[in-house]
């Protein structure tokens, strides 16, 4: 068949080359020669060449045993393995936990060399020279960070007598894990009942069977009888002449219990730490910068969340980076391992460009919305002024951190920082004077901070 014109001709390679290729990739694989081996080699048949050229018969005497003994030594058979102990998939920012991986070094193999993590920290690990025996190696980790990565690979080499022969490196089969954010102890605080709710933890304004007092009155054809305060109605019938008359008999009236919406707007499109030089640098080996506003974002979010689903409210996730994230409102222990995942799946999706993005119908009628973010842009301020003007109660958490580096690398550097530091307390003041509490996020003070402040919103707003 002929090809056309202008077509590729095949180049095919000699097989002198392709001979060389497959001896090589046969080398790699199984037990090997090592360098050490092939020198010693060399050295033992230089002395032979050199005593019999010289005619000193010591030099062949002392490399000729050398020769032979390295030509009658063979390879190792067995064929050694490292399996690694399953772990559960997930576990949470803070827990300890035991790696193990069984060594089976096989017939032949003296001493392996073992990549394991380091007993403070979960990863890659350094390579740790242990004897090969058939056993266990364990190694205590604690997940400081919370995000996906790898908390295992056991990476090992194999070796023989005086390091002649060796099996590998092989690379071991890496072991994902997703590590949740921590949960902090707060305290919850009370948040305006929806007025759809009829079951909940918190009061509401109409009437019901709660357990909070709204007020006594006479008794009303459809009262039950269960709700009569006697002494109030007894007082009243001894007043009246010491006899009960319809007129006397009073009841008490308590307000009812309803549920509540949160709904946490995280702002996942920008990751800033206290360095202003290193804000445009993704950080390395890792998907969030160690204590940055996306750091503190994500941990206030998974402890808000907890706190207010065990009081038995319905909490619901927004991504503003990303539209289509988040979780809707919900209850439960379920909706909170759903939050936490979510949360760790948007930290691996900073843009650091874009205008927030809040779609309404995330957000039910009469629900309260914590919005996390830096306040870096205008954006961000304008939409939450707009959650504001519909209605709703909008808690503006402020992640920058309180004290932020200049960029030494630059003589604006502190100008800069100057500049950055005004324009962010003119967007929080604009909120302010729109109607949004803006409150900084500190763990340290974080119990009972956030109940206090929206206690004192609620009372506002009555």
């Amino acid at each position: 068949m002929t090809p056309w014109p202008g077509a590729p001709r095949r180049v095919r390679e000699p097989k002198v080359v392709a001979w060389f290729m497959a001896r090589r990739a046969v080398r790699f694989q199984g037990w090997r020669r090592t360098d050490a081996l092939v020198r010693a080699l060399v050295c033992g048949a230089g002395l032979m060449l050199v005593g019999l050229v010289m005619h000193r018969v010591e030099l062949a005497v002392i490399g000729l045993p050398l020769v032979i003994g390295l030509l009658l030594t063979k390879a190792p058979s067995g064929t050694p393995e490292v399996v690694s102990a399953p772990l559960p998939d997930t576990v949470v920012a803070g827990q300890h936990a035991v790696v193990g991986v069984t060594v089976r070094p096989g017939e032949g193999a003296v001493f392996t060399a073992l990549r394991m993590p380091l007993p403070t920290t979960a990863g890659v690990g350094p390579v740790h020279l242990l004897p090969a025996t058939d056993g266990e190696v364990r190694t205590s980790v604690v997940w400081n960070a919370w995000g996906h990565g790898i908390y295992l690979r056991p990476d090992h080499l194999f070796a023989s007598h005086d390091g002649l022969h060796v099996f590998g490196p092989v690379v071991g089969i890496a072991v994902q894990h997703t590590v949740l954010p921590p949960i902090e102890p707060l305290v919850p605080g009370p948040l305006p009942p929806r007025a759809a709710g009829l079951v909940g933890m918190h009061r509401s304004a109409r009437p019901g069977d709660g357990m909070e007092l709204r007020d006594i009155r006479t008794f009303q054809p459809g009262d039950r009888l269960r709700r009569v305060d006697w002494r109030v109605s007894l007082r009243a019938a001894a007043a009246a002449g010491g006899t009960l008359m319809p007129g006397t008999l009073h009841v008490r009236e308590r307000h009812a219990e309803a549920d509540a919406d949160l709904v946490l707007a995280l702002d996942t499109r920008l990751d800033v730490g206290r360095a202003v030089g290193e804000w445009n640098a993704r950080p390395v080996g890792m998907d969030v910068r160690r204590g940055g506003s996306l750091d503190l974002g994500v941990r206030a979010s998974s402890s808000i969340a907890a706190a207010y689903l065990r009081h038995g409210d319905r909490v619901g996730l927004v991504d503003l980076g990303h539209p289509r994230g988040g979780v809707p409102v919900g209850s439960g222990h379920r909706q909170l391992q759903r939050i936490r995942h979510q949360l760790v799946h948007a930290a691996r999706r900073v843009e650091g460009s874009g205008d927030p993005v809040l779609n309404q119908t995330r957000v039910p009628s009469g629900a309260t919305v914590v919005v996390l973010s830096p306040f870096l842009d205008d954006q961000l301020v304008d939409l939450t002024v707009q959650l504001t003007r519909r209605g709703r109660l909008v808690l503006a958490v402020d992640l920058l951190p309180a004290e932020l580096a200049p960029d030494r690398t630059t003589p604006w550097g502190a100008p800069v920082l100057s500049i950055v530091r005004a324009e962010h307390r003119m967007r929080l003041r604009a909120a302010e004077e729109h109607g949004v509490v803006v409150v900084p996020w500190d763990h340290d003070h974080a119990d009972g901070r956030l109940a206090a402040i929206l206690r004192l919103i609620r009372g506002r707003r009555r």
